[in-house]
């Protein structure tokens, strides 16, 4: 049999950028007995998170909830709204990015990659003015959507998505606006109406605390209109039957019951703490885990202090360190799980993450980890990061705390 909790002694540390810490709330929650999902008991809990989930995406339109990953709510975003061969301007920012580019690809799309060049060009946040001048040569308005991630999980980056809204519309150009914010809601600001997206794409395992297995797309009526006029073959990922079951409070398939329970208990937590609070801790943790790294004399992966992530930080190694090895030490000597570096970023780099059921103490542990794997793997670090985080969080108390 496989043993999945093979931890000697203590918690282990997850410290990846998602799926993130589950609280034991949560965890309460989705432990209590399934319901049947056409009963009146369930129709009333539909209702009631349906309502809420719209608060933390900060809209007044509909929010649908997929038994999906991320990946999926991504293919229900293309597939709703676009037909085969549409154009599509998407941008580089990281492996996400790119992921999503391969999927529009396998969806006979005719993606527009623009971005950056090299890895360097993961170190950035998507660049709105290269977007508005294509925009701008478009005069066919030939292309139909702009494809944008808020937060690259990849490399630790938050574009500034309404600076994308402004570019769209400085070009005057008719183009619906994806966003691609899996890992920046609820720990990153995000504000799907005020932004003017057409599509926000999320998923459960990242801000909100619940384990993977549920997706959303938020929606705005032109992307409704449009979902009703594309050709692309599609069924479970229809939006027209789900929005019409959810009126009711249910769903046209069998949904992931329990996790719903865990998501309507996450959504009470973000509420009762406040979303402003939320952000503004996950603000604070970051600064305090980029004070570790320079402390420690290395660079973060984001190189615009503009778009520092707070969701996770990227840490770059010295030249000849790999990544990969510093971070299979610390996993092995101190139970600490790190997010890896993906594809350009392979090997030069390790993430931190620093959301879900975190805080000061998690961090200055994992901090800790960190600190002391670096030096058993011979990296020269020019001084203490746990100590620079100690003096940052003493110094920045978050508003409210005792």
């Amino acid at each position: 049999m496989l043993n999945l909790d093979f931890h000697p002694s203590g918690r282990h540390f997850l410290q990846i950028p998602g799926p993130s810490p589950v609280p034991d709330r949560i965890l309460r929650a989705m432990s209590l007995p399934t319901i049947d999902h056409r009963g009146p008991e369930f129709g009333a809990l539909g209702r009631d998170l349906l309502a809420k989930v719209k608060r933390v995406f900060k809209t007044e339109n509909p929010v649908i909830i997929y038994p999906a990953s991320g990946t999926g709510a991504w293919e229900a975003a293309l597939s709703n709204v676009l037909s085969p061969g549409d154009r599509v301007l998407m941008f580089e920012t990281g492996h996400f990015a790119t992921l999503w580019h391969k999927m529009a690809l396998r969806l006979q799309l005719e993606p527009e990659f623009i971005g950056l060049p090299g890895y360097e060009g993961w170190r950035r946040g998507v660049q709105a003015d290269m977007i508005e001048a294509r925009l701008r040569e478009d005069t066919e308005h030939k292309l139909k959507a702009v494809c944008v991630v808020h937060n690259e999980t990849s490399t630790g980056v938050t574009s500034d998505i309404a600076a994308v809204r402004r570019a769209i519309d400085a070009a005057g150009h008719p183009a619906l606006l994806l966003v691609d914010t899996i890992s920046g809601l609820a720990s990153a600001d995000y504000r799907h109406d005020e932004w003017g997206v057409d599509v926000t794409i999320s998923g459960s395992q990242k801000g909100l605390m619940l384990p993977p297995g549920i997706s959303f797309n938020a929606v705005s009526d032109k992307a409704i209109q449009a979902s009703r006029h594309n050709t692309m073959p599609k069924s479970f990922w229809a939006w027209d039957e789900i929005l019409e079951a959810n009126k009711n409070g249910y769903w046209p398939y069998t949904p992931s019951t329990n996790l719903l329970y865990g998501l309507n208990e996450a959504l009470d937590m973000l509420l009762e703490e406040g979303l402003e609070q939320v952000l503004a801790r996950h603000e604070r943790w970051a600064a305090g885990v980029r004070a570790a790294v320079e402390a420690w004399g290395l660079e973060v992966q984001c190189q615009d202090p503009d778009v520092y992530s707070p969701v996770l930080t990227g840490v770059v190694m010295p030249e000849g360190v790999d990544a990969d090895e510093v971070r299979k030490l610390i996993y092995e000597r101190f139970d600490l799980s790190l997010g890896m570096g993906l594809g350009k970023a392979k090997g030069k780099m390790f993430r931190i993450g620093h959301l879900g059921d975190c805080n000061d103490l998690t961090l200055i542990a994992t901090l800790g980890g960190c600190e002391a794997g670096m030096k058993l793997a011979g990296v020269p670090l020019s001084g203490s990061g746990v100590t620079a985080a100690l003096d940052y969080f003493a110094q920045h108390p978050l508003a409210g705390s005792r």
